[in-house]
């Protein structure tokens, strides 16, 4: 039998979606973010939740 064709498995997928719903503004500050740190929206996200983890481990 063949080797499995497609792209190599990754260490750590981002295979769970979830919906947020953002008022106008909201939005428009995570579109500002994104662009400034040249990223996608969910990199911005995925750096909010971290930094608001690290912060509840410090208490």
């Amino acid at each position: 039998m063949s080797k499995k064709m497609g792209r190599p498995c990754k260490d750590n997928p981002k295979d769970t979606r979830i919906q947020v719903r953002l008022d106008k503004e909201t939005l428009k500050k995570l579109d500002e973010c994104a662009k400034e740190k040249n990223t996608t929206r969910s990199e911005v996200i995925r750096e909010g939740i971290d930094l608001v983890n690290d912060e509840l481990q410090k208490k």
